[in-house]
């Protein structure tokens, strides 16, 4: 979202909350340029990622696994 100093003047709190939240940056236009509201730290995506299920055989074994069944882990 796009603020001018005026609007973001009477939001700043929830704009800075919103940035610090998401990691996403805000846009301020002012006399026609662009200025960012970035946050500081970078997050790790990789520790956003959630787990899954997985099964761990060697590949060979997923061949002569009986599918019929699924499989429970």
């Amino acid at each position: 979202m796009t603020y001018t100093p005026s609007t973001l003047r009477k939001d700043i709190y929830n704009v800075l909350d919103k940035v610090l939240e998401t990691n996403q940056p805000v846009e301020i236009l002012r006399k026609g340029k662009k200025v960012y509201i970035i946050p500081g730290e970078k997050t790790d995506k990789l520790s956003k990622i959630n787990a899954h299920q997985i099964m761990n055989l060697d590949p060979e074994d997923y061949v002569h696994l009986d599918w019929s069944q699924g499989f429970s882990s």
